[in-house]
């Protein structure tokens, strides 16, 4: 059923809308409001896929209704209605957010057109936020340690700012988890987060891949080609594995943090771009830096704000949150039911030394749902679980 809601003073237009809309379609539910407070009122206390709401009313007219709602329900349309004389206010109502307008006396195919997109807008709103809560879910951060609690503070802290963020810990931690929630908690989160794994770039091909290249810039560049900057530009950069970037893409990544300007391998014309940078990395840049293989200005420029992400031996107490977000994950994937693990089994993953980290635990969760029992047992985890 998509709920609609008329808001509109006279009595004989409220009925000719709820008329036309109820025999139209039986799967519209449409109620009315006299004024606009009662509008607003019901606004608040309801969810409503659309409003259609006069613009002179007494008490608040749709202008201040439409307002308002767009401050505490910005997701629902909002179709205004003009009587004579109102087509510059009805003008106004669409730069204010309004999604399209109607004149009285209504026409009836306008009405029903527009009410049909409105709810269209709607359904496509509701799809996107599922499909990026589902996105969401997966880079989500297991676990309630006192360690993993602080980086959720820190992202909270952090996200909204422009600030850069440095992000370390070993290899298998999750580092790109934090990356993710990073962007999506700012408010770069509608445009790109574009991932750059600067380990597994050969080095003769980083500066290429980070800032593009012209057509005839080296013997394999057949076409211009935009690099990873100007595909993250109003948006994020997470250049993972810094530590290993060459030190002359190092300088060009330091000039595009200082200037915001980048430059294509083989060109001479700047391009500006907007992107802000996480960078991560499991080495420790201050030693790179004492032996030659890291800017120490780049360091500084990167390290506004760092965050370090625990192995998993250092937050024990997160491995049973783990286990079953990981066994449910498993399940769903391979269509299977999810199995548990006994109380026994769990502790004795506990005590197990983690070198490989939250990377680690996973494997070994799939390999123990594969090969184990109904109820992951202690003498399972003994068997296949072995290090």
């Amino acid at each position: 059923m998509s709920k609609i809601l008329i808001i509109e003073d006279e009595a004989a237009i409220r009925r000719v809308l709820t008329k036309i809309l109820s025999e139209e379609n039986d799967t519209y539910q449409v109620e009315d409001a006299e004024d606009g407070l009662a509008g607003l009122q019901k606004i608040k206390n309801n969810d409503y896929d659309l409003v259609l709401c006069d613009i002179k009313m007494p008490k608040m007219d749709g202008v201040e209704v439409l307002e308002a709602v767009k401050k505490i329900k910005p997701e629902i349309p909002m179709v205004m209605i003009s009587g004579h004389g109102d087509m510059e206010t009805a003008i106004q109502t669409m730069r204010l957010g309004a999604f399209d307008y109607i004149s009285k006396p209504p026409d009836l195919n306008r009405l029903l057109n527009t009410v049909r997109n409105a709810l269209d807008k709607k359904q496509l709103v509701v799809e996107n936020k599922i499909l990026k809560k589902k996105v969401s879910k997966n880079y989500e951060m297991i676990g309630e340690s006192e360690p993993i609690n602080h980086i959720k503070l820190m992202i909270d802290k952090v996200a909204q700012t422009e600030a850069r963020v440095l992000i370390t810990g070993p290899n298998g931690t999750g580092k790109e988890l934090v990356a993710h929630q990073l962007h999506e908690k700012s408010q770069r989160v509608n445009f790109p987060l574009i991932e750059v794994n600067c380990a597994a770039i050969p080095s003769e091909l980083i500066e290429s891949e980070l800032f593009g290249h012209v057509k005839g810039a080296f013997t394999s560049a057949v076409k211009d080609r935009a690099g990873k900057f100007e595909a993250a530009d109003k948006g994020t950069i997470f250049l993972d594995e810094i530590g290993d970037m060459s030190l002359s893409a190092q300088a060009k990544v330091l000039r595009a943090l200082q200037e915001n300007i980048i430059t294509r391998v083989g060109a001479d014309k700047d391009i500006k771009v907007d992107v802000r940078v996480i960078a991560a990395t499991n080495k420790d840049l201050k030693k790179e830096i004492a032996e030659g293989r890291f800017r120490e200005d780049l360091y500084h420029r990167l390290a506004v704000i760092l965050i370090n992400v625990p192995s998993l031996n250092e937050r024990r107490d997160d491995i049973p949150l783990l286990i079953s977000h990981f066994a449910e994950k498993i399940a769903s994937e391979q269509g299977n039911t999810v199995k548990h693990f006994s109380p026994k089994a769990i502790k004795l993953l506990q005590e197990y030394d983690w070198t490989g980290n939250i990377r680690e635990l996973r494997n070994v969760v799939e390999r123990l749902i594969i090969l184990g029992g109904n109820e992951i047992s202690e003498n399972d985890v003994r068997m296949f679980a072995s290090k």
